[in-house]
Protein backbone atom coordinates (compact mmCIF):
# COMPACT_ATOMS: atom_id res chain seq x y z
CA UNK A 1 0.00 0.00 0.00
CA UNK A 2 1.39 3.56 -0.86
CA UNK A 3 2.75 5.50 2.17
CA UNK A 4 -0.23 8.55 0.69
CA UNK A 5 -2.83 5.85 1.56
CA UNK A 6 -1.70 4.62 4.99
CA UNK A 7 -4.68 4.23 7.53
CA UNK A 8 -4.67 5.11 11.15
CA UNK A 9 -1.78 7.30 11.05
CA UNK A 10 -0.64 8.64 14.41
CA UNK A 11 -1.86 12.47 14.45
CA UNK A 12 1.29 14.87 14.66
CA UNK A 13 3.87 16.41 11.48
CA UNK A 14 4.28 12.67 11.13
CA UNK A 15 1.09 11.68 10.04
CA UNK A 16 1.81 14.58 6.40
CA UNK A 17 2.46 13.60 3.53
CA UNK A 18 5.95 14.14 1.57
CA UNK A 19 5.24 16.80 -1.03
CA UNK A 20 7.77 15.34 -4.01
CA UNK A 21 10.25 12.28 -4.45
CA UNK A 22 12.07 10.66 -6.58
CA UNK A 23 11.43 7.23 -7.80
CA UNK A 24 13.76 4.80 -9.72
CA UNK A 25 12.36 1.60 -11.86
CA UNK A 26 15.95 -0.30 -11.30
CA UNK A 27 14.87 -2.72 -14.38
CA UNK A 28 13.80 -0.45 -16.60
CA UNK A 29 16.27 2.70 -15.55
CA UNK A 30 13.69 4.73 -16.08
CA UNK A 31 12.75 7.48 -14.06
CA UNK A 32 9.89 9.52 -12.15
CA UNK A 33 9.54 12.50 -10.23
CA UNK A 34 6.42 12.36 -8.43
CA UNK A 35 4.16 14.39 -6.11
CA UNK A 36 1.13 14.53 -4.77
CA UNK A 37 -1.31 16.60 -6.95
CA UNK A 38 -2.13 20.00 -4.51
CA UNK A 39 -4.78 20.99 -6.94
CA UNK A 40 -6.99 17.90 -5.78
CA UNK A 41 -6.19 18.45 -2.06
CA UNK A 42 -7.83 18.29 0.69
CA UNK A 43 -10.79 15.40 -0.33
CA UNK A 44 -8.41 13.89 -3.08
CA UNK A 45 -5.23 12.63 -2.27
CA UNK A 46 -3.45 11.76 -5.39
CA UNK A 47 -0.34 11.29 -6.72
CA UNK A 48 1.47 12.26 -10.25
CA UNK A 49 4.14 10.53 -11.78
CA UNK A 50 6.37 12.43 -14.17
CA UNK A 51 8.59 10.40 -16.81
CA UNK A 52 9.52 13.96 -18.97
CA UNK A 53 10.91 17.67 -18.06
CA UNK A 54 7.86 19.05 -19.60
CA UNK A 55 5.24 17.07 -17.11
CA UNK A 56 7.18 18.51 -14.27
CA UNK A 57 6.66 22.12 -15.77
CA UNK A 58 3.26 21.91 -16.40
CA UNK A 59 2.94 20.40 -12.27
CA UNK A 60 4.46 23.91 -11.42
CA UNK A 61 2.50 26.04 -13.91
CA UNK A 62 -1.13 24.31 -12.94
CA UNK A 63 0.12 24.82 -9.48
CA UNK A 64 0.00 20.91 -8.64
CA UNK A 65 3.04 21.58 -7.17
CA UNK A 66 3.83 25.15 -5.26
CA UNK A 67 5.59 26.76 -2.82
CA UNK A 68 8.70 28.26 -2.65
CA UNK A 69 10.86 25.76 -1.19
CA UNK A 70 9.39 23.36 -3.06
CA UNK A 71 9.57 24.91 -6.39
CA UNK A 72 13.45 24.53 -6.22
CA UNK A 73 13.52 20.79 -5.00
CA UNK A 74 11.09 20.87 -8.46
CA UNK A 75 13.87 22.23 -10.00
CA UNK A 76 16.75 20.17 -9.22
CA UNK A 77 14.24 16.74 -9.79
CA UNK A 78 13.31 18.29 -13.62
CA UNK A 79 16.97 18.60 -14.53
CA UNK A 80 17.73 15.04 -13.03
CA UNK A 81 14.80 13.67 -14.76
CA UNK A 82 15.61 15.63 -18.01
CA UNK A 83 18.88 13.59 -18.02
CA UNK A 84 18.12 10.49 -16.93
CA UNK A 85 14.93 10.15 -19.23
CA UNK A 86 15.17 12.18 -22.84
CA UNK A 87 18.92 13.34 -22.84
CA UNK A 88 20.23 11.53 -25.85
CA UNK A 89 23.17 13.67 -26.47
CA UNK A 90 26.23 11.81 -26.86
CA UNK A 91 29.40 13.95 -25.58
CA UNK A 92 29.30 16.80 -22.79
CA UNK A 93 29.52 19.66 -24.71
CA UNK A 94 26.15 18.85 -26.41
CA UNK A 95 25.06 17.44 -22.89
CA UNK A 96 25.69 20.84 -20.99
CA UNK A 97 24.53 23.19 -24.24
CA UNK A 98 21.12 21.10 -24.17
CA UNK A 99 20.86 21.33 -20.54
CA UNK A 100 21.05 25.00 -20.41
CA UNK A 101 18.16 25.03 -22.34
CA UNK A 102 16.24 22.85 -19.94
CA UNK A 103 17.56 25.36 -17.43
CA UNK A 104 15.82 28.30 -18.67
CA UNK A 105 12.55 26.38 -19.12
CA UNK A 106 12.49 24.96 -15.59
CA UNK A 107 13.59 28.60 -14.34
CA UNK A 108 10.92 30.37 -16.12
CA UNK A 109 7.53 28.47 -15.46
CA UNK A 110 6.81 30.82 -12.88
CA UNK A 111 8.54 34.10 -12.46
CA UNK A 112 8.19 35.32 -9.37
CA UNK A 113 9.33 32.58 -6.61
CA UNK A 114 13.13 32.99 -6.73
CA UNK A 115 13.44 29.37 -5.52
CA UNK A 116 12.84 27.89 -8.94
CA UNK A 117 15.31 30.16 -10.41
CA UNK A 118 17.78 28.95 -7.78
CA UNK A 119 17.22 25.44 -8.14
CA UNK A 120 17.41 24.94 -11.85
CA UNK A 121 20.55 26.89 -11.54
CA UNK A 122 22.31 25.15 -8.95
CA UNK A 123 21.66 22.05 -10.75
CA UNK A 124 22.94 23.43 -13.59
CA UNK A 125 25.89 24.79 -12.28
CA UNK A 126 26.85 21.49 -10.61
CA UNK A 127 26.71 19.98 -14.04
CA UNK A 128 28.80 22.33 -15.48
CA UNK A 129 31.83 22.40 -12.50
CA UNK A 130 31.70 18.63 -12.51
CA UNK A 131 32.20 18.84 -16.46
CA UNK A 132 35.31 21.54 -15.88
CA UNK A 133 36.66 18.70 -13.53
CA UNK A 134 36.41 15.71 -16.47
CA UNK A 135 33.79 13.72 -15.83
CA UNK A 136 31.71 12.19 -18.93
CA UNK A 137 28.20 13.03 -19.64
CA UNK A 138 27.23 9.47 -17.29
CA UNK A 139 28.93 10.91 -14.61
CA UNK A 140 26.58 13.84 -15.32
CA UNK A 141 23.64 12.74 -15.24
CA UNK A 142 23.93 10.69 -12.19
CA UNK A 143 25.37 13.76 -10.44
CA UNK A 144 22.12 15.57 -11.55
CA UNK A 145 20.54 12.34 -9.62
CA UNK A 146 22.47 13.06 -6.82
CA UNK A 147 21.99 16.03 -6.36
CA UNK A 148 18.86 16.62 -6.59
CA UNK A 149 17.85 14.23 -4.10
CA UNK A 150 20.41 15.70 -1.76
CA UNK A 151 18.06 18.82 -2.20
CA UNK A 152 15.54 17.25 -0.27
CA UNK A 153 17.32 16.30 2.19
CA UNK A 154 18.31 19.61 3.14
CA UNK A 155 14.94 21.27 2.64
CA UNK A 156 13.53 19.35 5.18
CA UNK A 157 16.67 19.87 7.40
CA UNK A 158 16.71 24.09 6.83
CA UNK A 159 12.51 23.87 7.58
CA UNK A 160 13.29 22.32 10.63
CA UNK A 161 16.11 25.07 11.86
CA UNK A 162 13.66 27.58 10.48
CA UNK A 163 11.21 26.16 12.75
CA UNK A 164 13.27 25.79 15.87
CA UNK A 165 14.54 29.32 15.32
CA UNK A 166 11.05 30.39 14.52
CA UNK A 167 9.65 29.29 18.18
CA UNK A 168 11.76 31.79 19.67
CA UNK A 169 9.53 34.97 18.66
CA UNK A 170 6.34 33.30 20.13
CA UNK A 171 5.00 34.07 23.43
CA UNK A 172 3.92 31.21 25.81
CA UNK A 173 0.45 30.09 24.39
CA UNK A 174 0.42 32.23 21.50
CA UNK A 175 -2.69 32.61 18.72
CA UNK A 176 -1.04 32.61 15.41
CA UNK A 177 -2.34 34.08 12.23
CA UNK A 178 -1.24 32.52 8.87
CA UNK A 179 -1.73 32.94 4.92
CA UNK A 180 -1.82 31.19 2.42
CA UNK A 181 0.45 27.39 2.90
CA UNK A 182 4.10 27.66 3.68
CA UNK A 183 3.47 24.47 5.41
CA UNK A 184 4.72 21.10 4.62
CA UNK A 185 2.89 21.16 0.70
CA UNK A 186 5.16 24.31 0.16
CA UNK A 187 8.19 22.50 0.82
CA UNK A 188 9.43 18.86 0.35
CA UNK A 189 8.79 18.22 4.01
CA UNK A 190 7.82 19.96 7.20
CA UNK A 191 7.10 23.62 6.45
CA UNK A 192 8.57 27.05 6.93
CA UNK A 193 5.61 29.32 8.41
CA UNK A 194 3.77 26.03 9.41
CA UNK A 195 7.46 24.48 10.40
CA UNK A 196 7.38 27.50 13.42
CA UNK A 197 3.58 26.89 14.18
CA UNK A 198 4.56 23.31 14.30
CA UNK A 199 7.95 23.56 16.88
CA UNK A 200 5.92 26.12 18.46
CA UNK A 201 2.74 24.14 18.99
CA UNK A 202 5.39 21.12 20.46
CA UNK A 203 7.23 24.12 22.24
CA UNK A 204 3.81 25.16 24.35
CA UNK A 205 4.31 28.33 22.08
CA UNK A 206 1.45 27.94 20.29
CA UNK A 207 -2.46 27.18 21.32
CA UNK A 208 -4.33 28.19 18.21
CA UNK A 209 -4.13 28.58 15.08
CA UNK A 210 -5.94 31.17 12.58
CA UNK A 211 -6.00 30.10 8.73
CA UNK A 212 -7.02 32.62 6.31
CA UNK A 213 -8.80 31.23 3.35
CA UNK A 214 -6.48 32.65 0.32
CA UNK A 215 -8.93 33.71 -2.51
CA UNK A 216 -8.76 33.00 -5.01
CA UNK A 217 -7.48 29.30 -5.47
CA UNK A 218 -8.29 28.78 -1.56
CA UNK A 219 -5.05 27.24 -0.16
CA UNK A 220 -5.06 28.23 3.06
CA UNK A 221 -9.07 26.97 3.52
CA UNK A 222 -7.58 23.34 1.08
CA UNK A 223 -4.35 23.27 2.41
CA UNK A 224 -3.09 24.89 5.83
CA UNK A 225 -6.23 23.70 7.49
CA UNK A 226 -6.01 20.07 6.43
CA UNK A 227 -2.22 20.22 7.12
CA UNK A 228 -3.46 21.36 10.46
CA UNK A 229 -5.82 18.72 11.36
CA UNK A 230 -3.62 16.02 10.32
CA UNK A 231 -0.80 17.35 12.72
CA UNK A 232 -3.37 18.09 15.37
CA UNK A 233 -2.70 21.57 15.97
CA UNK A 234 -5.80 23.29 17.35
CA UNK A 235 -6.77 25.83 14.24
CA UNK A 236 -9.96 27.55 12.51
CA UNK A 237 -10.59 28.61 9.28
CA UNK A 238 -11.65 32.09 8.80
CA UNK A 239 -12.24 34.66 5.20
CA UNK A 240 -10.02 36.56 4.38
CA UNK A 241 -11.66 39.32 5.27
CA UNK A 242 -11.88 38.33 9.14
CA UNK A 243 -8.25 39.39 10.46
CA UNK A 244 -8.86 43.04 11.45
CA UNK A 245 -11.80 42.30 13.36
CA UNK A 246 -9.65 39.23 15.45
CA UNK A 247 -6.76 41.52 15.49
CA UNK A 248 -9.00 44.12 17.62
CA UNK A 249 -10.48 42.09 19.65
CA UNK A 250 -6.61 40.61 21.09
CA UNK A 251 -7.08 36.93 19.17
CA UNK A 252 -4.31 37.37 17.57
CA UNK A 253 -0.28 37.19 19.26
CA UNK A 254 1.36 36.96 16.19
CA UNK A 255 1.43 36.63 12.17
CA UNK A 256 3.42 33.92 10.61
CA UNK A 257 4.06 33.56 6.82
CA UNK A 258 5.98 32.18 4.48
CA UNK A 259 7.65 33.85 1.12
CA UNK A 260 8.15 33.65 -2.58
CA UNK A 261 11.24 36.31 -3.29
CA UNK A 262 12.92 38.58 -0.42
CA UNK A 263 14.68 41.39 -1.40
CA UNK A 264 18.05 42.64 -0.03
CA UNK A 265 16.09 45.63 2.00
CA UNK A 266 13.65 42.73 3.11
CA UNK A 267 10.66 43.80 0.89
CA UNK A 268 8.82 40.59 0.66
CA UNK A 269 6.74 39.04 -1.87
CA UNK A 270 4.31 36.23 -0.97
CA UNK A 271 0.66 35.45 -2.22
CA UNK A 272 -1.76 37.84 -2.77
CA UNK A 273 -3.16 39.32 0.62
CA UNK A 274 -0.21 39.23 2.64
CA UNK A 275 0.74 43.32 2.47
CA UNK A 276 -2.84 43.69 4.01
CA UNK A 277 -2.74 41.36 6.82
CA UNK A 278 0.92 43.25 7.52
CA UNK A 279 -0.82 46.35 7.33
CA UNK A 280 -3.33 45.29 9.44
CA UNK A 281 -0.96 44.07 11.76
CA UNK A 282 1.24 46.57 12.27
CA UNK A 283 -1.95 49.07 13.39
CA UNK A 284 -3.06 46.54 15.78
CA UNK A 285 0.39 46.31 17.00
CA UNK A 286 0.68 42.60 16.08
CA UNK A 287 3.91 41.17 15.60
CA UNK A 288 4.47 39.99 11.78
CA UNK A 289 7.23 37.71 11.15
CA UNK A 290 8.61 36.08 7.53
CA UNK A 291 9.56 32.35 7.97
CA UNK A 292 11.78 31.20 4.73
CA UNK A 293 14.96 29.79 3.61
CA UNK A 294 18.30 31.68 2.89
CA UNK A 295 17.47 30.49 -0.83
CA UNK A 296 14.46 32.94 -1.26
CA UNK A 297 16.23 35.70 -0.71
CA UNK A 298 17.05 37.79 -3.97
CA UNK A 299 20.22 39.95 -2.81
CA UNK A 300 20.34 40.64 -6.45
CA UNK A 301 17.06 42.91 -6.05
CA UNK A 302 17.42 46.32 -3.83
CA UNK A 303 13.69 46.65 -3.12
CA UNK A 304 10.40 45.02 -3.79
CA UNK A 305 9.84 47.69 -6.88
CA UNK A 306 11.72 45.70 -9.46
CA UNK A 307 9.51 42.31 -8.53
CA UNK A 308 8.04 40.74 -11.08
CA UNK A 309 4.07 40.00 -9.56
CA UNK A 310 2.96 36.77 -11.73
CA UNK A 311 -0.62 36.70 -13.03
CA UNK A 312 -2.83 34.30 -12.82
CA UNK A 313 -5.55 32.59 -14.96
CA UNK A 314 -8.75 34.71 -14.81
CA UNK A 315 -10.99 31.56 -14.49
CA UNK A 316 -9.12 31.47 -10.77
CA UNK A 317 -11.65 34.10 -9.74
CA UNK A 318 -14.34 33.80 -12.54
CA UNK A 319 -14.81 30.26 -10.63
CA UNK A 320 -14.23 27.41 -8.47
CA UNK A 321 -13.02 23.88 -9.24
CA UNK A 322 -14.10 20.37 -7.13
CA UNK A 323 -12.86 17.35 -7.54
CA UNK A 324 -14.30 13.83 -6.20
CA UNK A 325 -14.47 10.52 -5.62
CA UNK A 326 -17.93 8.98 -7.44
CA UNK A 327 -19.80 6.72 -5.82
CA UNK A 328 -22.15 5.18 -8.02
CA UNK A 329 -24.76 3.68 -4.95
CA UNK A 330 -26.72 0.81 -7.39
CA UNK A 331 -25.98 -0.96 -10.14
CA UNK A 332 -27.88 1.16 -12.54
CA UNK A 333 -25.87 3.96 -11.47
CA UNK A 334 -22.98 1.89 -11.94
CA UNK A 335 -23.60 0.51 -15.58
CA UNK A 336 -24.35 4.30 -16.32
CA UNK A 337 -20.85 5.74 -15.47
CA UNK A 338 -19.13 2.72 -17.59
CA UNK A 339 -21.28 3.55 -20.13
CA UNK A 340 -20.31 7.25 -20.23
CA UNK A 341 -16.09 6.37 -19.59
CA UNK A 342 -15.64 3.39 -21.76
CA UNK A 343 -13.74 4.74 -24.46
CA UNK A 344 -11.69 7.78 -22.37
CA UNK A 345 -12.92 10.49 -19.70
CA UNK A 346 -16.29 12.18 -20.30
CA UNK A 347 -16.37 15.70 -20.72
CA UNK A 348 -19.15 17.91 -20.15
CA UNK A 349 -20.24 21.65 -21.13
CA UNK A 350 -23.04 23.11 -19.41
CA UNK A 351 -24.86 26.31 -20.13
CA UNK A 352 -23.57 29.33 -18.20
CA UNK A 353 -19.30 28.45 -19.06
CA UNK A 354 -19.67 25.17 -16.30
CA UNK A 355 -17.37 22.25 -17.09
CA UNK A 356 -17.28 18.78 -16.01
CA UNK A 357 -15.63 15.63 -16.49
CA UNK A 358 -16.11 11.76 -15.31
CA UNK A 359 -12.71 9.83 -15.59
CA UNK A 360 -12.29 6.47 -14.29
CA UNK A 361 -9.32 5.78 -11.64
CA UNK A 362 -7.21 2.85 -10.25
CA UNK A 363 -10.15 3.30 -7.49
CA UNK A 364 -13.00 3.89 -9.46
CA UNK A 365 -14.65 6.87 -10.65
CA UNK A 366 -13.63 10.46 -10.55
CA UNK A 367 -15.45 13.66 -10.96
CA UNK A 368 -14.11 17.15 -12.11
CA UNK A 369 -15.35 20.38 -12.63
CA UNK A 370 -15.22 23.85 -13.11
CA UNK A 371 -18.49 26.45 -11.95
CA UNK A 372 -18.41 29.88 -12.78
CA UNK A 373 -19.87 32.52 -10.71
CA UNK A 374 -19.45 35.73 -12.18
CA UNK A 375 -20.86 37.18 -14.97
CA UNK A 376 -20.23 36.49 -18.64
CA UNK A 377 -17.55 39.10 -19.86
CA UNK A 378 -16.93 40.64 -16.73
CA UNK A 379 -12.88 41.95 -16.80
CA UNK A 380 -10.52 40.02 -13.96
CA UNK A 381 -7.08 41.61 -12.31
CA UNK A 382 -6.15 38.30 -10.77
CA UNK A 383 -2.36 39.20 -9.55
CA UNK A 384 -0.63 35.86 -7.72
CA UNK A 385 1.53 37.36 -5.55
CA UNK A 386 1.87 41.41 -3.49
CA UNK A 387 4.76 43.26 -1.78
CA UNK A 388 4.98 43.87 1.89
CA UNK A 389 7.29 46.88 2.62
CA UNK A 390 10.22 45.78 4.99
CA UNK A 391 8.88 48.51 7.76
CA UNK A 392 6.17 46.39 8.61
CA UNK A 393 7.99 43.12 9.00
CA UNK A 394 9.43 42.42 12.28
CA UNK A 395 11.66 39.30 11.38
CA UNK A 396 12.93 37.22 9.06
CA UNK A 397 12.96 33.73 10.20
CA UNK A 398 15.55 31.89 8.45
CA UNK A 399 17.55 28.43 9.03
CA UNK A 400 20.40 30.68 10.12
CA UNK A 401 18.49 32.70 12.73
CA UNK A 402 15.87 35.67 13.16
CA UNK A 403 16.53 38.83 11.13
CA UNK A 404 15.86 41.84 12.22
CA UNK A 405 15.56 45.50 10.88
CA UNK A 406 18.57 47.70 10.92
CA UNK A 407 18.52 51.33 12.59
CA UNK A 408 17.38 52.78 9.16
CA UNK A 409 14.30 50.71 9.06
CA UNK A 410 15.05 48.19 6.86
CA UNK A 411 16.79 44.74 6.38
CA UNK A 412 20.60 44.50 5.17
CA UNK A 413 20.41 41.34 3.36
CA UNK A 414 22.79 42.24 0.45
CA UNK A 415 25.46 39.01 1.08
CA UNK A 416 23.10 36.45 2.16
CA UNK A 417 24.70 33.87 0.04
CA UNK A 418 28.21 34.58 1.11
CA UNK A 419 29.33 31.71 2.93
CA UNK A 420 29.04 32.25 6.75
CA UNK A 421 27.03 35.02 6.55
CA UNK A 422 24.78 35.20 9.22
CA UNK A 423 21.26 36.66 9.35
CA UNK A 424 20.93 38.07 13.14
CA UNK A 425 24.02 40.36 12.43
CA UNK A 426 22.84 41.75 8.86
Amino acid sequence: MPYYERKQEPMGVEALPRTIWWELDEQSGQAAVCLIDQTRLPLLKQVIRCTKVDQVCDAITTLAVRGAPALGVSAGLALALWALNESAEPDVESFLAALDRVTDKVANARPTAVNLSWGARRANRHAHEMAASGAGVGALKMGLVDLAKQMIDEDEAINRRIGENGVSVLSENSQVLTHCNAGSLATAYYGTALGVIYSGFAAGRVSHVWVDETRPVNQGGRLTAWELIQAGVPSTLICDNMSASLMRAGQVDAVVVGADRICANGDTANKIGTYGVAVLAHEHHVPFYIAAPLSTIDPTLASGDQIVIEQRNPREVEGFDISATLDPSSPVEKRAVDWLTQEGPMDFTLKGGHKMRISRTDDGYQLDGWFKKTPTGVKVYNPAFDVTPARYIAGIITEAGVARRGADGVYHLEHAHDQGFDPTKA
